[in-house]
């Protein structure tokens, strides 16, 4: 659900810009610059994927397990903020389209300068694409993430189409309130997922002494329920379990390693036995997210 959202959203936001460029340049019968509008988007595009390549590439030569919790768990803290910028403070596609216009009038009169506004426009939504999707692919699994990517962006330039060429009406500002509420919950979620991360992180690499712990049972829980076991409890209902060959268990389906609990955990950040801190800092994110947008 996150990847689709963020997906749909950013692509949209991109679609919606090149679409203001493009009326906005038959409007006033600059097409001979069209064709550098289009030659903007697709180096953008392209500059987009090779990034998204190099720090995938870059997060793999980490070979350490503690080290990798590490860095996931501090690029979703990270990331989550840079959510909330994105959403609350950049004051894009939708209060800034007079401003839009006036750049591209400004760009048309050089001959590469329409290039150059769509190509850094675009590249930012695409750049926010890949920032805001890396924590998500950790959290989701790989089965579905690319499906829902695509689907997001194809949604996302067909609606974009149907704006700019078919003339259909679309209440944008509400969609991107809306947007914004679910990637509020989304970012927080980030939050709780990345400090379990660096729960893992002290666990796994032995650092739990470092800050005054001596083994894993010490640190604090909210809860911890529907530990997966080797034998269903007397009375068990098989439909709520899956059994998990490489672990021996059988694993309740409202378990953060479930088919349901799963999705709750790759969406609102769901953990079957969080620790204090993480639990207090899900909370403090996610009613901060809510007041602010709320108050936007």
């Amino acid at each position: 659900m996150n990847t689709f959202i963020i997906s749909f959203r950013e692509s949209l936001e991109a679609a919606l810009i090149v679409g203001i460029i493009y009326t906005l340049l038959h409007k006033k019968s600059l097409l001979v610059h069209i064709k550098y509008l289009w030659f903007g988007l697709a180096s953008a595009i392209v500059s987009s994927v090779l990034i998204a390549f190099f720090l995938k590439w870059t997060k793999s030569l980490i070979n350490n397990e503690s080290i990798e919790k590490l860095m996931e768990g501090s690029f979703m803290i990270l990331t989550a903020g840079f959510v909330f910028y994105v959403i609350f403070w950049l004051s894009k596609q939708v209060s800034s389209s007079k401003e839009l216009q006036d750049k591209t009038i400004g760009a048309s009169e050089k001959k590469w300068g329409v290039f150059w506004l769509v190509y850094f426009t675009v590249l930012r939504e695409g750049f926010e694409t890949v920032l805001m999707l890396m924590p998500s692919e950790t959290m989701e699994g790989e089965a579905y993430f690319y499906l829902k990517f695509l689907s997001g962006i194809v949604l996302a330039v067909l609606l974009g189409y149907l704006i700019f060429f078919q003339g259909v009406k679309v209440d944008i500002r509400k969609f991107f309130k809306v947007t914004s509420f679910l990637l509020v919950i989304f970012a927080s979620g980030m939050v709780a997922y990345g400090v379990h991360e660096l729960e893992e992180f002290f666990v796994k690499g032995d650092h739990l002494s470092s800050i005054g712990i001596e083994n894993e049972k010490e640190i604090g829980r909210v809860w911890n329920i529907l530990v997966p076991v080797k034998e269903l409890p007397e009375g068990s209902n098989e439909a709520f379990y899956s059994y998990n060959e490489g672990k021996g268990k059988y694993i309740h389906i409202f378990h953060d390693k479930g088919s349901i609990g799963g999705f709750l955990k790759g969406f609102v950040g769901y953990n079957s036995n969080p620790n204090w801190i993480e639990f207090i800092l899900w909370m403090v994110s996610l009613f901060f997210g809510l007041y602010l947008w709320k108050k936007g």
